[in-house]
């Protein structure tokens, strides 16, 4: 298990927890007691961290190596009937962006999102979850497949940013984000986004549009990432933690501004620690926001979207 910072204290409490329970099983001293007070402090410690999270701690747990990308959400509420479709039918295979057809249930939708690799190898496969612009145009046409056949959709957003490098702006990367915003506010079919990770930037607007935006707990949702931004005010990554409050990207943050509809809870200690109830959550939430769509009709359903984007900035003085 990989701790980040902050939770070093965590840590050393489940390092005399483990030694305390050894302790008791190889010798014949009686332990019963101290590994309860132990455990005890442990829970306490865990609540009053994970209770009082900054909103950079909320962008680290957000990148922890441990928590769950986008395919162990497709395979954890699909199962087996998860059928990947490849390609923009331009360029070639995004892989970076993962798409196809997949039940939840007995319904049908087309899901859609940025996966990124859980070691050095298969980070460099996956881009580190940075889409080219092939990668936004192959969501966009599983999206027009999702339309044609009145399936609906399903969006997973976990990237650090669109892939910023000079083949990716040659071959169009803002054209191909701009295109998926303007095309997934006209979309005739429901649309559901969740923010599994992190949010950043026109990477996460590309597939983001919904009629219904939920965010996990401990995830953010921003223009810009923390050390971008202060790398631009400070001309240092050292004010990071700064630009992250300042920012205001926490869910918390979001749902205020009403730019998210939805924070989905997470386990104590993040999504990592407890995947199974994190899928069952996300499930859950998915579901109920697909019965409060699904009997709109196409025309409402777009105006609804169109209405609801239309309205964010919005100042009444």
């Amino acid at each position: 298990m990989e701790y980040l910072e902050f939770e070093l204290p965590i840590k050393e409490l489940e390092a005399q927890l483990e030694k305390c329970e050894i302790i008791g099983k190889e010798s014949e001293v009686d332990v019963t007691e101290t590994c309860k007070q132990i455990e005890k402090k442990l829970i306490a410690t865990k609540k009053e961290i994970y209770k009082n999270l900054t909103p950079w701690q909320r962008v680290q747990m957000s990148r922890h190596p441990s928590r769950p990308y986008t395919l162990d959400y497709v395979k954890a509420l699909c199962g087996e009937s998860f059928l990947e479709l490849h390609g923009d039918r331009n360029v070639k295979d995004d892989k970076a962006m993962i798409g196809g057809l997949g039940k939840i249930g007995d319904q049908s939708f087309m899901i859609i999102g940025q996966q990124k690799g859980y070691n050095t190898k298969t980070r460099q496969y996956r881009n580190f979850g940075m889409a080219n612009p092939e990668g936004y145009r192959k969501a966009l046409r599983l999206m027009k497949s999702a339309e044609k056949f009145g399936i609906p959709v399903i969006t997973f957003v976990d990237t650090p940013g669109a892939y910023p490098g000079l083949e990716a702006e040659e071959r169009g990367q803002g054209e191909a984000i701009a295109r998926n915003i303007l095309e997934m506010t006209r979309l005739k079919v429901p649309i559901i986004t969740v923010i599994i990770g992190e949010g950043a930037s026109g990477g996460a607007l590309g597939i983001g549009v919904g009629d219904k935006v939920l965010m996990l707990e401990n995830t953010w949702y921003s223009v810009i990432s923390p050390e971008s931004c202060s790398s631009i005010l400070w001309r240092s990554w050292e004010y990071k933690e700064q630009a992250a409050a300042a920012l205001k990207l926490t869910a918390t943050d979001m749902k205020r501004m009403k730019l998210v509809d939805q924070i989905i809870k997470e386990p104590l200690g993040g999504a990592h620690k407890d995947r199974e109830s994190t899928f069952l959550s996300v499930q859950e939430a998915i579901l109920k926001s697909f019965e409060e769509l699904k009997n709109l009709s196409p025309k409402d359903l777009v105006k609804t979207r169109m209405d609801k984007y239309l309205e964010m900035g919005v100042f009444k003085g």
